[in-house]
């Protein structure tokens, strides 16, 4: 087994629409170890992020307010297995970056 230090995602300007992000490669898990969201417009913005097809049970965060010319700075340990995804979207369009990082392991 191989295990490799990765960003998944970004730093990526999020839309008001949900996106994947990333998605684990076929036989590999990967270990989600941060996440990290900057709000830079000035005004507070709600982040939604999903393991999986946005979904109300699928949801990590649901409508979380990131104050204005604030960050969310999140240290995890969220495992998931191949082909499974990273979907994330914002309450206002280019307000919201966000980075995933993690460790893929194959």
């Amino acid at each position: 087994m191989t295990d490799t230090a990765k960003r998944f995602s970004g730093p990526t300007l999020l839309t008001a629409s949900a996106a994947d992000q990333y998605t684990v490669p076929a036989s590999t898990t990967a270990i989600i170890r941060n996440i990290h969201v900057a709000e830079g417009n000035g005004s507070a913005t709600s982040l939604t992020l999903s393991i999986g097809t946005d979904a109300l049970a699928k949801r990590l965060f649901s409508a979380v307010s990131i104050p204005a010319n604030n960050i969310l700075d999140l240290p995890c340990f969220i495992v998931l297995s191949g082909g499974e995804k990273i979907q994330a979207f914002a309450s206002a369009t280019n307000s919201l970056v966000l980075t995933v990082s993690g460790v893929e392991v194959s």
